[in-house]
């Protein structure tokens, strides 16, 4: 709406690119649908697509991610995107990626949960043994820095 009043001020496509920092081709294009369609051409039309679950189909995933993950045979506390996922998938025949439900789950307020405590079945004796034990024989070794030569050929070669 800017680059829109720019245009009826008389500024060059030129000027308008450098002070909104947009590409003279998209002034361009702006101001022929300008002149061709008015103020309301360059007004938004909305997103392309409708969204892959509606609503109200998101009113049933909250009922189901309410429901518990356990309920849905996961061994385990945690719903992961992938879950999630597979949940879409059983329940609603639709196929999301998981940057997707993750945005999804953004936009409708949901956002990462992080564990407030420790899980009560840990044992800190078996965690620090594991650490200081089992974890450094896992980790590979590092190697040892030793003087190169910066010359291209090596003296042992000549």
């Amino acid at each position: 709406m800017e680059a829109a009043e720019r245009f009826a001020a008389g500024s060059s496509n030129g000027e308008v690119a450098k002070d909104l920092r947009v590409s003279v081709r998209s002034v361009q294009r702006w101001r022929r649908t300008w002149e061709g369609a008015g103020l309301e051409g360059l007004r938004s039309a909305g997103p392309v697509s409708t969204p892959k679950l509606s609503d109200t189909l998101f009113v049933v995933l909250e009922a189901e991610l309410a429901k518990g993950v356990v309920t849905h045979g996961w061994p385990d506390q945690t719903w992961t995107l992938a879950r999630i996922k597979t949940l879409i998938g059983r329940c609603f025949n639709k196929t999301l990626s998981l940057s997707g439900i993750s945005q999804m789950l953004r936009r409708h307020g949901w956002s990462h949960q992080v564990p407030a405590r420790r899980a009560v079945e840990r044992d800190e004796t078996t965690v620090v043994g594991w650490a200081k034990e089992t974890w450094p024989t896992a980790e590979a070794p590092r190697r040892r820095s030793t003087p190169t030569s910066s010359s291209r050929t090596r003296l042992a070669s000549r």
